[in-house]
């Protein structure tokens, strides 16, 4: 094993390549100063656990920090895009420490001003909570895991902040016991539809920042009746979803198991499905398919798609093949024909309007205007 003070000078070589990473892709926010000043003084490393895990293209596999620390290290410091899996259930990942260029993404949308309180839902690491109290007031954070949250009280309390960082063990869904109102709100999770819990908790002409299905994050304002919030899609981004959501999907693989499929024609370029635009929107049309795009051995384009249940498709720039109950491969064609049809709008152009009743789904720059739903079979 590697003497400590070797192990230290690798975590902080490390995360001076990360953040030097950040700056050479211009993703540290310009509107947001406060939030490279925090990366630089609250460092990721301190908030993960002895053990994290790896994904080796078939299972996650356990890295362990007193057996493989140049291995753990890696993990803990990837590059911006990456996370680091820091619990897996069942084979399933169910809590990370987010890629560093999300969190500042997420963390500019936030608009946050000293003097804030701040409501976090979702605690994970902690890593994300000592963030923000380098900036806010004051930070109170929901996690329901009660291993995590305990993790996340002594880290936190460790590296410095703790007097301004609040840990309630509890479901983030329905929000902190009490009745106190923030001035910001941010989730750590995905969530296919926003609790009005949240909208209650948050003054009037607030924000609060969430990633929203498996693609992307949204900045929604409050309004100054308090009845309703208006926001628009902020960033690209795949977080880990509530876990309200019940059981999570199968993975491609165990969805496909063994069968060869059933040929079928996929008319559309394979590649356009790894664009963030056309990513959104097939995912506000058919919301419980996942659409996976990589790189084949001759470097085509191949999108793995499923249902997380029981369908599956394969599509590729010359063939495809579908199995399962549901035509996989039709419903895609299909939303990418309502897309092209409603003028081909970015992931930006989309935003969520809420009320107490209502969960709208639109493009543009009406609030009230049409509405995008699913897809039915």
């Amino acid at each position: 094993m590697p003497d400590v003070p070797d192990v230290l000078d690798a975590l902080g070589d490390r995360r001076l390549r990360l953040l030097a990473a950040m700056a050479d892709a211009g993703l540290w926010p310009d509107d947001s100063p406060w939030v490279r000043r925090a990366m630089e003084a609250v460092p990721r490393d301190r908030f993960a656990p002895e053990t994290v895990w790896r994904w080796t293209g078939q299972r996650y596999e356990a890295v362990c920090r007193a057996e493989a620390p140049e291995a753990w290290g890696g993990e803990v410091y990837p590059d911006p895009y990456g996370s680091t899996v820091t619990q897996v259930t069942d084979g399933l990942p169910t809590s990370s420490i987010s890629c560093a260029a999300i969190v500042a993404t997420m963390l500019d949308s936030l608009v946050l001003e000293p003097g804030h309180r701040v409501l976090e839902l979702g605690t994970g690491s902690g890593w994300n909570a000592a963030l923000l109290a380098e900036r806010a007031a004051q930070v109170t954070s929901v996690e329901i895991d009660t291993g995590l949250a305990a993790h996340a009280r002594q880290r936190i309390q460790a590296a410095g902040p703790g007097g301004h960082v609040h840990v309630i063990t509890g479901d983030g869904d329905g929000g902190p016991p009490g009745d106190a109102v923030f001035d910001r709100v941010i989730s750590t999770y995905a969530v296919e539809h926003v609790p009005w819990a949240w909208v209650k908790r948050t003054r009037p002409g607030g924000r609060i920042v969430t990633p929203w299905g498996h693609t992307g994050c949204v900045a929604l304002t409050v309004a100054q009746d308090g009845m309703s919030a208006t926001g628009w899609m902020q960033a690209p981004a795949r977080f880990m979803p509530t876990r309200r959501a019940g059981r999570p999907p199968l993975s491609f693989e165990r969805v496909r198991g063994g069968g060869g499929g059933v040929p079928a024609e996929f008319t559309k370029p394979v590649r356009e499905l790894s664009h963030p635009d056309v990513l959104f929107a097939l995912r506000v049309l058919l919301p419980d398919v996942r659409i996976d795009t990589s790189t084949g051995a001759d470097a085509q384009a191949v999108a793995r798609v499923s249902d997380g249940h029981s369908s599956w498709a394969v599509l590729e720039e010359a063939s495809a093949l579908r199995g399962g109950q549901r035509d996989l491969v039709q419903e895609v064609l299909r939303a990418w024909r309502v897309r092209e049809e409603r003028g081909a709008p970015g992931m930006y152009d989309f935003g969520l309007h809420l009320t107490p009743d209502a969960h709208h789904t639109f493009t543009g720059d009406d609030p009230h205007g049409p509405g995008w739903t699913p897809l039915g079979r």
